[in-house]
């Protein structure tokens, strides 16, 4: 069965795309525009968080990029992107470290939050420096988040690292430029890139 992908291209579903087209999944996009098709009764009813992306297949909703990506991985075994037993581990790690560490620290930095350090216990990543000293470490002893095999974990953390660089979200580093260059490398990143492209408004396009 077809899957309905609703998203917008300057938007995390970027991410879900780029999961698609790895998966090798058939899918029929619905476009939705910030304000307004985001938060009409007919998208509320798929997510009612009013935001994208969301997939629909099979009758059923996943919302949420992590659960999107490791749900193609698993819907999709043909792919071979979900773990095998020894790399299970590792996929679950790092694929949740993004979606939650990660994608918090990353946040508040962009919105210059400072954290007393005596309240960094009510975070759940603890500190920003510390949340990318631990990334640099594992990009810098692994090619891949499962070693030397990419996986759909690598979909999740490649975006992040690829959208910090590009954005200034995330410091230099050298293993971050290895990693990225790697997920750039691959055709199904350019293909989905080249689709989100071509839907940007002509002014950010240009």
């Amino acid at each position: 069965m077809t899957i309905t992908f609703y998203t917008n291209p300057m938007s995390r579903g970027q991410i879900a795309r780029w999961a698609l087209h790895e998966a090798g999944a058939d899918y029929d996009q619905v476009l939705l525009d910030y304000g307004t098709t985001m938060k009409d009764d007919a998208y509320l009813a798929v997510n009612p968080m009013g935001k994208v992306p969301a997939i629909v297949h099979d009758g059923k909703t996943v919302t949420e990029c992590a659960a999107i990506c490791a749900y193609l991985a698993d819907t999709f075994p043909d792919a071979g992107l979900a773990p095998n037993d020894a790399e299970r581990a590792d996929y679950y790690r790092w694929l949740f470290f993004a979606a939650g560490p990660v994608e918090s620290a990353m946040a508040h930095q962009m919105l210059e939050l400072d954290v007393d350090p005596e309240k960094e216990m009510m975070l759940g990543y603890g500190n920003f420096d510390r949340v990318i000293d631990v990334l640099d470490e594992k990009l810098s002893n692994s090619d891949y988040i499962c070693g030397d095999r990419f996986t759909m974990a690598d979909v999740y953390v490649g975006s992040h690292v690829d959208w910090g660089l590009a954005f200034g979200s995330m410091p230099e580093r050298d293993s971050f430029h290895a990693y990225a260059k790697r997920m750039q490398d691959r055709e199904n990143y350019q293909s989905s890139k080249a689709v989100d492209n071509a839907l940007m408004p002509e002014e950010v396009a240009s």
